[in-house]
């Protein structure tokens, strides 16, 4: 009999930080749901499909409230994704007409940076951007006091990063921030339904996430949560129509129509409701509990691979489960395609969108790393498969020095 050697390794997802992968059935099962049954707009139809979509709407606010400690679930504002968010924040409270200082991180992503630096080359707003350990990739909060200036307008910091998975102490700069009396905004795009966010024992006034990462929801999906008594200080970005106070041609001033113009993308928002639900379900403490396990796992099966090295924290304190590797002799790419070609594993090579943490790194002249991010719906035995193909892709490349492991692989960048 002849062996088949074109059976090909089972698709093991590991890119949950570009999106998660798979979703709770019940996610699709909502989205089908109102597709078929509902199909309406809220706010824009006193019949029954387009009040039960707005009422589904509002217990998606709901669940999200009660997952982030909220004050109010109208406080919870959708969004298309974390960046339209993170810009409606930083924008909302810097302009022309109120420039100022703002403080960010060099571990930002560019949903940070780009609209920071927007607002710097209009003149618009001075920024400083707190150094991180090159080691760990944390942020001394007492660098973040020291950065504070009278015309400080905002502070800006990424909860998790997406390229080593440092973890932030946002409790201990909430604290700075609330003594200083400047808002703080978190970029939790990495640990939004991965770890405990508390908003107000955190002290963040400003909250944004995407709905299809670790929320589980569909793309085209995210929120900002805004403090209240923060609105008014907040410009909205845009106006239109809301389904509310018709008869006026000024935009309302109540939340969270003052901020959510247009008809929803009511099918993603009910999707996300759901990956929400599931996480209430389950319990973020649970759910943090099993990412732990993933990320011990992980750590303890590459930490003696030789000619691998891992860029973040080398321990499951102030970190999730996100890493970046590299294997000597090998481009980001070619690690990625070997891992998909060989194994299976399904990661992200490159300099995922955040230049000024390869640069501290040390990495953004050689293309970046290999990104592994783990999910819910991994195991502990996953987690195992990957680090045990990293070793034996590390042996290969040791056995043969001066050739490409990976062969005359495409480089796209």
């Amino acid at each position: 009999m002849t062996e088949n050697t074109n059976i090909q390794p089972r698709r093991l997802y590991m890119d949950n930080a570009a999106t998660s992968f798979p979703k709770p059935r019940a996610v699709l099962e909502a989205m089908v749901r109102y597709a078929n049954e509902l199909g309406a707009s809220a706010g824009r139809g006193a019949y029954h499909e387009a009040v039960a979509t707005g009422q589904l709407i509002s217990e998606c606010r709901r669940r999200l409230c009660r997952l982030f400690n909220g004050e109010k679930p109208e406080h919870f504002v959708f969004t298309l994704n974390c960046s339209e968010a993170l810009n409606q924040a930083v924008k909302g409270l810097v302009d022309e007409q109120r420039p100022g200082h703002i403080v960010c991180t060099r571990i930002d992503h560019n949903s940070i940076l780009r609209p920071v630096n927007a607002l710097v080359e209009r003149g618009w707003a001075q920024a400083t951007r707190v150094e991180i350990d090159p080691a760990t990739g944390l942020v001394d909060p007492e660098r973040v006091r020291a950065a504070i200036r009278d015309d400080t307008r905002l502070i800006a910091v990424t909860h998790a990063s997406n390229v080593t998975g440092t973890v932030q102490d946002i409790r201990a700069i909430g604290r700075i921030a609330r003594q200083s009396g400047v808002p703080l905004l978190v970029d939790a795009a990495q640990s939004a339904g991965h770890l405990p966010i508390d908003v107000q024992a955190d002290g963040i006034d400003l909250l944004a996430a995407p709905g299809h990462k670790g929320l589980l929801g569909p793309l085209g999906t995210g929120f900002l949560y805004i403090r209240p008594g923060l609105e008014q200080r907040l410009r909205p970005l845009k106006e239109g129509g809301t389904g509310s106070v018709s008869a006026s041609d000024r935009q309302p001033t109540f939340m969270p129509d003052r901020f959510e113009s247009g008809s929803h993308n009511a099918i993603g928002i009910i999707g996300l409701s759901e990956g929400v639900g599931w996480i209430l379900q389950q319990g973020i403490d649970r759910l943090a509990a099993h990412q732990a396990d993933l990320v011990r796992t992980f750590l303890d099966g590459i930490a003696d691979i030789e000619g691998l090295k891992l860029y973040g924290p080398a321990s499951v304190r102030n970190r999730c489960g996100v890493f970046s590797v590299r294997i000597a002799d090998l481009e980001p790419y070619e690690l990625a395609a070997i891992l998909e070609s060989r194994y299976g594993i399904l990661t992200r090579p490159g300099i995922h969108c955040a230049p000024l943490v390869h640069e501290a790194l040390g990495t953004l002249p050689l293309g970046g790393t290999t990104r592994l991010s783990f999910g819910p719906f991994l195991s502990v035995q996953d987690v195992m498969y990957a680090a045990d193909a990293l070793a034996q892709i590390a042996m290969t490349v040791a056995e043969r020095p001066g050739e490409r492991a990976g062969g005359d692989l495409a480089k796209v960048r």
